[in-house]
């Protein structure tokens, strides 16, 4: 696989429903790109001494939301990295505020099948547990789409390899920042 390399001014963002991709394909963007991945909820759950789940369930999604704003805050203000934001972190103003400032947000969007199909059987997903998969996920893509659309980069995420996400995420990232590299295609 080529190690491509790009001039980027700031760190990346993910941002994204949950399962579009933001882990799978930021830790193999980070790869490409010579750069540390960081996922903002192994980070949360390091800060707070327990899983997202329990944050929910002992203290409510408004003290997970505040532990998120400054988790996203302190990492964007370190080196350059790939982050993966969690799925709701991006509809904060605040941490959408920093991000804008900090990074290039790229949001992965994925239709309701894809996302149904990638989350089914994960018991890990607070939001989830709450009735129907299907018809929560449908809900936040009307409630979150609209917000997510407010990201610098938009890149489809699809059900194939994730190398083909990353390589669609390098070229619009490239785009983005006015850089001409050429990406190569992923071996297999």
């Amino acid at each position: 696989m080529a190690s491509d390399s790009l001039n980027l001014p700031r760190s990346v963002a993910l941002v994204g429903l949950m399962g579009a991709g933001k882990s799978c394909v930021g830790r193999r963007l980070a790869a490409r790109l010579g750069l540390p991945f960081v996922d903002a909820d192994v980070e949360i759950e390091a800060a707070a001494g327990c899983t997202i789940s329990e944050i929910f369930a002992q203290y409510g999604e408004p003290a997970f939301r505040d532990g998120e704003r400054r988790v996203v805050r302190r990492l964007l203000e370190g080196p350059l990295c790939i982050l993966a934001t969690g799925g709701g972190a991006f509809m904060d103003a605040e941490t959408r505020q920093v991000i804008a400032e900090r990074a290039i947000s790229v949001w992965l969007r994925a239709d309701l099948e894809l996302l149904t199909k990638r989350t089914a059987g994960r018991d890990h997903r607070p939001l989830l547990k709450t009735g129907n998969p299907r018809d929560i996920l449908r809900g936040l893509i009307e409630k979150r789409y609209g917000t997510y659309a407010l990201a610098d980069v938009t890149v489809d995420s699809m059900d194939r390899p994730p190398e083909t996400t990353v390589d669609r995420v390098v070229r619009a990232i490239a785009d983005y920042v006015g850089d001409p590299l050429p990406v190569s295609e992923p071996q297999t």
